[in-house]
């Protein structure tokens, strides 16, 4: 256990000195920081896991050989490439050149070592979420060695030697240790730090307590709270993943007191943080790049004005799902708040006042930061002074060197199934920048386009996701509009809808399974699984995926006028979509006037996208009379 606290440790002075105070080049310290939270992995969670079985193979001599053999390769394997990349090691530099400089020139030991990091890479993975992530990284990797065999339909490709693969995948800056690496050391696990700080400080239990007394007579009101303050915060940041660490951390616990499930709690943070980079006024980054990349060009009020109505749907769509979904749990909610109410009841007490303010202290200082123009990682790292600093005021919160060392465990645990995930993830995108798929795909869109509208943005739409595995959204806009900019004029609508709907996916794909980096983010601070909170955050953000092709077929949804009685026509849209997100709500939730049975809730979901999405007036008054019977039935059961 002492080793076990020892590394917890070393993992979070490491990334709180590093990420402020760099003393390592770039790619040393992901290295670095990928190694101590594989080994981690590797050292803390079992091969087996079924514990009885783990603890008997760790007891038996060939376990213990297995798993000192295993530490000596991980940490032979990730110190080779950290001395080979790091300057201040230049004088171990095989051929005097730095591993980056030696691409495409790789040595034999280069290409073994770097096939044994690729291993080590899935296996912690594997045990720290599961199968699916390094299933997926598995199928991209022989899409990359046999493209030559591929149909034409799967665009195929001359094919690569497991030494290219290696070589982009774990040996260079586009792979392992590449973008979705650097987001998780930058910002996700300072947060998680944040988050483990406040919790033994009592800060978190505070939210709790005052959660159930603010919010225990009202729906779902902690999840409302969420919603709204994730909206407004993702505007400020543009980063899902960074707003998602900082408003998660206060309103995972706050939703999880009102009786949601840990990874329901993290899908609706998640979902709500996703769709701030698109929430005006400010739109984070993307707005600005929108301008530049818009033909013909628009204004920045064009541009925010066309943002309203989507951005108002979406979280109108939000508000009402965790509505219904706190209606469906009612009795559990109603049985905790009674529960905590007894045990809590005397709420006047010192330590209640010292843990709130800490809180106040902490979110202040947080939100201060932020809106001073302070990076996301230098705000929480100044607000993880202030807030421990603070703590020493009380004695109720005064955190000793033991509480400090368990800060430092719980957040190892929890970030590093993010390290692992992240690692995996860049295998994934280093083979889709060696096999030029994400820039194949969007060729297909212009036959398709004259033929299916319907078809071609589906397809732009998987291009947008498959490219968003890991980047920000506005990156990830930035890339597919460089694509396939030339031919969004002849899409037939117009190009401010066509980029606000490529706009629209890339901040989907954080919360698309099984790379959703919002969700992952989400389910460590809910302390829930990574891939249970990544499908709910999908599904909370399932009008996400629907009003883009809601807003390029009817423009209107965007303020944009395209015919001569254009109000009228706005007006009646804007209406008819509003109306469609109830029965998507209800259906998500699975919750009306009473529970929705199955069956219900998919022609609840299937009419509102068809009243979504349609533009045949008989197809939407169709949509509209299974709303209304599916409607009467559940009402008659309620």
């Amino acid at each position: 256990m002492t080793l076990t606290i020892l590394r917890a440790t070393a993992l979070s002075l490491f990334v709180l000195i590093e990420v402020n105070y760099p003393n390592l080049a770039q790619q040393s310290s992901l290295v670095l920081f990928a190694f101590l939270g594989i080994e981690f992995t590797l050292s803390s969670i079992p091969f087996f896991q079924d514990p009885a079985t783990s603890q008997q193979f760790a007891d038996s001599p060939i376990g213990r050989t297995a798993y000192f053999i295993l530490a000596i390769v991980t940490v032979g394997c990730f110190g080779y490439i950290f001395t080979q990349t790091e300057p201040l090691l230049s004088g171990l530099w095989l051929d005097g050149r730095s591993l980056g400089n030696r691409a495409g020139m790789e040595t034999k030991l280069d290409y073994a070592l770097g096939l044994i990091g690729l291993i080590l890479v899935l296996e912690a993975t594997r045990r720290s979420i599961g199968w699916v992530l390094p299933t997926l990284a598995l199928v991209f990797i022989a899409y990359a060695a046999f493209g030559s065999a591929l149909p034409s339909w799967l665009f195929p490709h001359k094919g690569y030697a497991w030494t290219r693969i290696v070589s982009q995948t774990f040996l260079s800056s586009q792979g392992v240790f590449g973008i979705a690496l650097r987001v998780m050391f930058t910002y996700v696990f300072l947060f998680v730090l944040f988050g483990t700080i406040l919790e033994k400080t009592g800060a978190t239990g505070y939210i709790i307590r005052l959660a159930e007394r603010l919010f225990k007579s009202r729906k779902g009101g902690p999840a409302k709270v969420a919603v709204i303050s994730s909206g407004i915060m993702g505007s400020l940041s543009g980063s899902a993943v960074a707003n998602t660490a900082t408003t998660g951390t206060f309103t995972i616990p706050m939703m999880r007191s009102a009786g949601f499930q840990p990874a329901i709690a993290g899908g609706v943070e998640a979902a709500a943080s996703s769709g701030g980079a698109l929430m005006p006024p400010i739109m984070g980054a993307g707005a600005y790049m929108m301008l530049e990349l818009i033909e013909p060009s628009v204004t920045y009020l064009q541009i925010i004005k066309a943002a309203i109505v989507p951005a108002a749907l979406y979280y109108t769509a939000l508000l009402l799902i965790v509505h219904f979904y706190a209606r469906r749990i009612q009795p559990i909610s109603e049985n905790r708040s009674i529960s905590t109410e007894k045990q809590y009841v005397d709420a006047v007490s010192p330590m209640f006042h010292a843990q709130g303010l800490l809180f106040l202290i902490a979110f202040a200082t947080l939100i201060v930061f932020l809106l001073l123009k302070f990076t996301p990682f230098r705000a929480v790292s100044l607000s993880l002074v202030i807030t421990l600093g603070a703590s020493y005021l009380s004695p109720q919160t005064r955190m000793d060197v033991q509480n400090l060392l368990d800060a430092f465990l719980k957040a190892a645990r929890s970030g590093t199934s993010l390290i692992t995930a992240a690692t995996c993830v860049g295998v994934i995108l280093g083979v889709v920048t060696l096999t030029g798929l994400g820039t194949k795909l969007p060729g297909a869109l212009l036959p398709l386009a004259q033929h299916s509208r319907l078809l071609a943005f589906i397809l732009l739409m998987i291009t947008t996701i498959l490219l968003g595995l890991g980047l920000p959204s506005s990156v990830c806009y930035l890339l597919v509009a460089t694509f396939v900019g030339p031919m969004l004029d002849q899409m037939q609508t117009p190009p401010l809808a066509a980029h606000m709907f490529i706009f629209y996916f890339g901040m989907m794909a954080m919360v698309t399974p099984p790379v959703a980096l919002a969700a992952y983010t989400a389910g460590a601070i809910a302390g829930a699984d990574i891939m249970q909170t990544s499908f709910a955050a999908f599904r909370f953000a399932l009008v996400g995926f629907a009003l883009p092709y809601a807003f390029v077929f009817h423009p209107e949804l965007l303020l944009i006028v395209t015919q001569p009685n254009g109000y009228l026509m706005m007006a009646l849209k804007i209406g008819r979509t509003a109306f469609s997100i109830i029965p998507l709500a209800a259906g998500i939730a699975g919750f009306g006037f009473s529970k929705l049975l199955f069956w219900q809730r998919i022609l609840c979901i299937g009419a509102a996208f068809m009243l979504l999405i349609s533009i045949k007036m008989w197809f939407q008054l169709l949509a509209i009379g299974i709303i209304i019977v599916v409607g009467l039935i559940n009402r008659e059961t309620a």
